[in-house]
């Protein structure tokens, strides 16, 4: 910056000298009129050059004070993250300890990535642990980085991170302790589902559309979470719902639309089309996990289970089918039909909303910030779905909750 202001004084300096030499030289060659019009160029012509050198200089000045504050903040924010990460940590003898050494009865459960375990740390706070798989292929530094990127993530239908342990081959992720597990163990079991009436269905629906809006566009970056269904939906004391397990979810850049992989991972069923077969993900991804999530919790029934005994009907086919026959009513739940009476028009335009985000064509799919509208605005009118959602006829799959991990057809970048 200090050439920059040296320049600037030179230019000043320089023309002060020269100016009066040129105007002197030339009023020895010149006279009258010629004398009057010449030195007006004269001046024109420096005081311009003067101008655009001191722009320049100015330019210069401004660009380094942008850079240097720019490094600054990225330094301060390194500091911050080193601050954060530390903060973050926990000893894994206070997860030992917190767990009963990984005690079997404290087994809430196990995932693809790993065991759950109940945990109680020394301030009396309730915790779950998840367990990670030793033979992670994520290093160290990445698995930081996700936990710094998780951890900012703040909304009442995300579960919470609290912290993380990072010793030998150990990584655990500590989260907060949700007491009602998950909503598949509430969904679909006879008994349990009679707790869900409508007013609760209808509470986990919009908390669950509300935590994936704010992933896809009021996060720091826009997240596309890639296994959402009802195991990954846990629910609170006051059955809230709370989005969980992020091991699969991918960033983009707040620019960025859609991404492509070769390892495609989730579980069929709740898989958009486009990227089960081809290893295409976007925003419509989630919102097509979506809309079968709706589904299920409208009708209490499993996407893939057989509804006949010559062949496999998946949900989406059954929606649709009474959906053009004018039997909806068909796909709600009997417990709901029994006790909603004058609500069933309301659970009918949610089957509406699921229909248009199960839609094949990606283009056709409404935005998350769309379905949060209309589950909130009973007024606002519905787009007839374009047509059939896609179809999952996989004779080896017997069930929804079969994690899949495999090698897409097309090679990507």
């Amino acid at each position: 910056m200090w050439y920059c202001l040296l320049l600037y004084l030179l230019c000043i300096v320089l023309c002060g000298y020269f100016l009066p030499i040129l105007l002197q030289c030339h009023s020895n060659r010149s006279s009258g009129k010629d004398d009057k019009s010449a030195r007006t160029v004269i001046i024109i012509v420096v005081s311009t050059v003067i101008t655009i050198i001191l722009m320049v200089c100015t330019l210069i000045i401004l660009m380094k004070m942008r850079k240097r504050k720019m490094q600054d903040k990225i330094q301060s924010r390194r500091v911050d993250d080193i601050s954060t990460a530390e903060s973050l940590q926990y000893d894994l003898s206070t997860i030992r300890e917190a767990t009963d050494n990984f005690s079997s009865s404290n087994k809430l459960g196990s995932g693809g990535f790993g065991p759950v375990y109940k945990g109680v740390l020394q301030n009396g706070q309730e915790v779950a642990v998840k367990r990670l798989s030793a033979n992670s292929s994520q290093g160290d530094l990445e698995f930081k980085n996700e936990i710094l990127l998780v951890a900012r993530l703040q909304h009442r239908n995300l579960v919470r991170l609290l912290g993380f342990c990072l010793d030998g081959i150990e990584r655990l992720l500590v989260y907060e302790f949700v007491p009602n597990a998950s909503l598949d163990q509430f969904l679909f079991d006879p008994v349990k589902r009679r707790q869900l009436n409508w007013e609760r269905r209808s509470k986990i629906i919009g908390g669950v559309a509300r935590g994936i809006l704010y992933l896809h566009e009021d996060s720091r970056l826009r997240i596309i979470h890639r296994d959402l269904k009802a195991s990954n939906v846990l629910l609170d004391a006051e059955m809230n719902p709370k989005i969980s397990d992020f091991g699969m979810a991918r960033l983009f850049a707040l620019d960025e639309t859609q991404g492509n992989t070769s390892r495609v991972v989730g579980t069929y069923g709740y898989m958009a089309p486009e990227y089960a077969t081809r290893g295409k993900f976007s925003v419509k991804s989630d919102v097509f996990s979506f809309g079968v999530l709706l589904l299920e919790i409208i009708s209490g029934q499993k996407n893939m289970c057989s509804r006949n005994e010559e062949s496999m009907e998946d949900l989406l086919s059954y929606a649709w089918s009474n959906w053009q026959q004018g039997t909806t009513t068909n796909l709600i739940d009997p417990l709901l039909r029994e006790s909603t009476g004058v609500l069933v028009p309301d659970i009918m335009r949610y089957i509406h909303i699921g229909l248009l985000c199960i839609q094949d064509n990606i283009a056709d799919r409404p935005t998350m910030a769309a379905v949060v509208l209309m589950l909130s605005s009973a007024s606002l009118s519905l787009p007839v779905p374009s047509g059939p959602p896609a179809y999952y006829t996989h004779d080896d799959i017997t069930s929804p909750e079969i994690s899949l991990i495999h090698e897409a057809q097309n090679q990507v970048n």
